[in-house]
Formats: structure tokens, sequence, C-alpha cells
């Protein structure tokens, strides 16, 4: 479990706040990571329910993100090293749960012995990836009427 405390300034005020993440099974966490993805997603970006739907999900390892006890982000990784629905709510972005999440995620793969992990990056988060050496491979491409560009990191 990877974990570390974000210290918050609000009018002066300090807070610190443990956030952790864990890797989890779909069966059984389930109830907190599809309220998550719903609010991103469909929510969000409008992503239609059937394309977040797609039935891969028991088969993936699963990690979440947890403020306190408060479930606040989800991804995941196919048994072949793709990793997707990469999502922190909203309210808690920018505080470095994404990074925690892909740093997990980078560790799990490495732990399996992938030789490289790929993922479908929105446009507006290439930046965030190359920050942890993935590298464009395509062109890019429209999925769930979102701009993306498949982005590789090699781990051998």
């Amino acid at each position: 479990m990877l974990h570390y405390s974000v210290v918050c300034i609000t009018k002066d005020i300090y807070i610190s706040i443990m956030i952790r993440v864990e890797q989890v099974d779909w069966t059984d966490k389930q109830a907190f990571i599809c309220p998550i993805r719903e609010a991103v997603f469909i929510q969000e970006q409008n992503v239609p329910v059937e394309l977040e739907w797609d039935g891969l999900d028991v088969q993936c390892t699963q990690l979440l993100l947890f403020s306190g006890n408060e479930a606040i982000g989800t991804a995941r990784m196919t048994v072949n090293g793709k990793i997707g629905r990469m999502a922190v709510l909203r309210e808690h972005r920018g505080a470095g749960g994404g990074k925690l999440l892909l740093s997990k995620m980078i560790q799990v793969a490495k732990s399996a012995q992938l030789p490289q992990v790929v993922l479908d990056a929105q446009v507006s988060a290439i930046v965030f990836y190359a920050s942890f050496g993935f590298e464009v491979v395509s062109e890019p491409f429209m999925d769930a009427g979102i701009v993306h560009r498949k982005m590789m990191l090699v781990l051998s």
C-alpha cells in the first residue's frame, strides 16, 4: 500500500490528510469504484454508459485511492498491461492522488514482470503521463467523443 500525507492550506489553516492507494478486488469493492467512474466519466465527460461498463473489470487489477476512509479515485489494468479508467473525483484533484495511483499501477506491472504498459491518454493528460516516462506512440484518435493518444512505458 502506498500512502502519504497532503498538507492543504486554506486561509492560513493547515490540514493534514492521509491519502493511500490499495489494490482491491472488483467483486468486493465495485460499490466504491462505480460511483467514482460514474461521476468522472459518465457525468463530467459524457462517456456513454455502455462504453464505460465494458465487462472487463472482473479480470483487471483494480486500485482504489482513499482520503481517510473515503474512496476518491480509481484505476485499472488489464492482464496484458493496459492501464485505464484512471479517475480522481473533481474535488480531490491536484493533491497528488493521480500520481500515487499511477505510481502504484506501474509498481504492480513491474511486479507482474510485464515488459511494458500502455494507456490511451486524453490529450489533456499527456504531460502528466509523460512525467512518468510514457511516450506517445500513436496519432490522435477519438474514443467516447474525446481525443486520445496511445502512450507506452517500457518497463524492462
